[in-house]
């Protein structure tokens, strides 16, 4: 599968087509005439337009904290028990 323009790889653009999928199914209204009632359909014709902003959160946040140190085996505070 070839890489769409723009993001970094095929499993981004899914994540990012789903999540404008499930906008569009909860109310939201198509940023472009949509060719299809579809929201998975409608929501790839709108990020091929260029008209579905998204961003990568930086890696220095919070949560990637936890999780790393989820990973290690500490799960918060001193270990001097």
């Amino acid at each position: 599968m070839k890489l769409v323009e723009g993001f970094d790889s095929n499993y981004r653009y899914v994540l990012v087509a789903a999540r404008r999928a499930r906008q569009i199914q909860n109310g939201a209204r198509p940023v472009l005439e949509p060719h299809s009632r579809k929201p998975c359909r409608i929501a790839e014709e709108e990020i091929q337009a260029g008209k579905v902003k998204w961003e990568i959160p930086p890696v220095g946040t919070a949560g990637s904290k936890e999780a790393a140190e989820m990973q290690d085996g500490r799960v918060g505070g001193d270990a001097d028990d």
